[in-house]
């Protein structure tokens, strides 16, 4: 008796296993890892987060609507992981101070834009709202909208005078993060 329970339990164990590297495999092809970094005037930024597609979804606005990710409500930036962002010197992000090392970065969307937040919160799974009280800074930052819509969310960045410009796309829309010394 103890030995079926134990070949059952095994059995089941694998079963588990076998289920959780599906998944897992699954949700890394539907949305890949991506990296971004760039240096300009000694500054290094680096960005890690995950793709997700459109796959015919309505990703931004109202709830009502069935939006992937509403209005008003937290987003990872992307899916799996949290996305994170490093700089190697203090910068101004929009014309606010932060100071050099790596962050979560996450985003509220709203009707005309998008609010921007840095948190020192790491390593967490980013389906997960961080611990606001780890917030360091938030930002909005309006939305343009691409002469073609984007299938794959991505994040670029480009180099300007004083700095970067990190370009997020996705969907509908595009919105661009100034950073300076």
């Amino acid at each position: 008796m103890i030995k079926k329970i134990g070949i059952g339990v095994g059995i089941l164990a694998v079963v588990l296993l076998a289920a959780f590297l599906y998944l897992n495999y699954r949700n890394r092809t539907l949305s890949p890892h991506g990296t971004v970094s760039i240096e300009n005037n000694n500054l290094k930024v680096s960005l890690s987060y995950s793709r997700p597609s459109v796959r015919g979804r309505l990703i931004f606005g109202d709830k009502s609507l069935g939006a992937l990710q509403p209005n008003n409500e937290y987003w990872r930036l992307g899916a799996n992981e949290a996305t994170e962002i490093t700089f190697n010197k203090d910068v101004k992000v929009n014309g606010a101070l932060l100071k050099a090392g790596s962050y979560r970065l996450y985003a509220i969307p709203k009707a005309d834009g998008f609010e921007l937040i840095f948190n020192t919160e790491l390593g967490r799974f980013g389906a997960f709202e961080p611990n606001h009280g780890a917030d360091v800074l938030t930002t909005f930052v309006p939305f343009n909208k691409p002469v073609n819509p984007v299938e794959q969310f991505t994040i670029e960045m480009n180099n300007q005078d004083s700095g970067v410009n990190v370009v997020f796309s996705w969907s509908d829309r595009v919105w661009i993060l100034p950073v300076t010394l």
